[in-house]
């Protein structure tokens, strides 16, 4: 949806006024929709969102005027604004008319042409703080009955192995149903902390970090060294290659990382390793991670937009919070340390992660508010 363009809808019988239309507007940040007639305008807009619809009023068969009133019928053009256009004299009535179907504006021509095209960016912009105020709306309901879903696992579980202790079970059983009741806790902080993470990513304007001198290397062998004792079946293999020493919020690159791991261990082919390479050049430092396995191509270019990932199979816990937050998390962590993700995936390589990383300075990753002046 951030991508899509913002269109803007012109009717006119007169070819030739439609191609000065688009003169005029050629230059505005707008995809120009045509239409010769009402009933091919009608035609657009059952294919097409549009953010203003500039009318003529005088065309042949449908005018203006009853175009702009079956729009106003339509519960899917009801809001679109619509401003007439006409070369006749300024009629109360006529105008009167037009406002009474629906107008937000009455131009004569000759067109003043800064005028039109401010009009349009006006109504532009308000479209797509209409788009991003419904795709907000709708996170939040989702985000709502995501995590209801998914922490009243947890919690069951934890009251239910404290069920189990006070009914003063065996002492060989008391040291199973603690390490349950600490998976279900620590699972059910996973969640809370990446619901802090969306947060401050989404109205704080990214994750925070606090970068100091660390080495990725000896940061990956940590991170990667608790994933083989947590998941013995598995095999994880590392290699490193030149100096990989950097300017970085080391335990949030441990928490990238761990996420990508994650999503392999979920997505990838189980019993095929997960290899961790790291590469170091003058500028950056590049991180790799391999598995085997097929993100599909629907999936691709929204994989690191929140829930993209999510696990909907809740008896499967290796993912962690089972939100699918995790990449969306990767690609802010990297995004604050000025950095770039990227993914390739397909059936005769599998797929491998791409984290690129410039050895930066303390002051130069501070948000521009925070740097202190020269």
């Amino acid at each position: 949806m951030n991508n899509e363009a913002i269109k803007v809808l012109l009717v006119d019988d007169t070819a030739a006024n439609l191609v000065a239309l688009c003169e005029l507007l050629r230059e505005s940040d707008v995809a120009l929709l045509r239409a010769s007639s009402g009933e091919q305008a009608l035609e657009l807009l059952l294919v097409h969102d549009v953010a203003l619809a500039i009318l003529d009023v005088r065309m042949p068969g449908m005018d203006g005027f009853e175009l702009a009133e079956l729009m106003r019928g339509s519960s899917r053009t009801a809001a679109v604004p619509i401003i007439f256009v006409t070369a006749g004299m300024q009629e109360p009535a006529r105008m009167f008319r037009g406002y009474n179907a629906g107008a937000v504006d009455f131009l004569f021509k000759p067109l003043e042409p800064n005028i039109l095209r401010h009009k349009v960016k006006v109504f532009a912009d308000l479209h797509r703080q209409r788009l991003a105020l419904e795709r907000t709306l709708r996170l939040n309901e989702e985000l709502v009955a995501i995590v209801s879903h998914d922490l009243r696992n947890p919690v069951h579980l934890i009251l239910m192995a404290a069920n189990l202790l006070k009914q003063d079970p065996p002492a060989d059983r008391v040291r199973s149903i603690a390490e349950r009741i600490e998976r279900s806790a620590r699972r059910a902080g996973a969640i809370i902390n990446n619901l802090v993470d969306l947060s401050q990513a989404r109205l704080g304007g990214g994750i925070p970090i606090e970068p100091h001198s660390c080495d990725l290397g000896k940061l990956a062998a940590v991170t990667v060294a608790e994933f083989r004792n947590a998941h013995k079946g598995r095999e994880f293999r590392v290699h490193e290659n030149g100096n990989l020493e950097g300017v970085w919020d080391g335990a949030r690159l441990q928490q990238a990382l761990s996420n990508l791991l994650s999503n392999a261990l979920q997505h990838g082919e189980s019993g095929l390793p997960i290899s961790v390479s790291l590469h170091g050049s003058e500028a950056e430092v590049r991180l790799e991670l391999h598995s085997f396995g097929v993100v599909p191509l629907s999936k691709q270019a929204n994989l690191f937009e929140p829930f993209a990932s999510r696990n909907t199979d809740q008896r499967d816990e290796r993912q962690g919070d089972g939100l699918g937050l995790g990449l969306y998390i990767v690609k802010q962590v990297v995004d604050a340390h000025r950095g770039r993700v990227s993914l390739v995936s397909n059936a005769s390589v599998g797929t491998t992660f791409t984290v690129k990383l410039p050895r930066s300075d303390a002051e130069s990753l501070k948000p521009e508010s925070a740097r202190q002046p020269l």
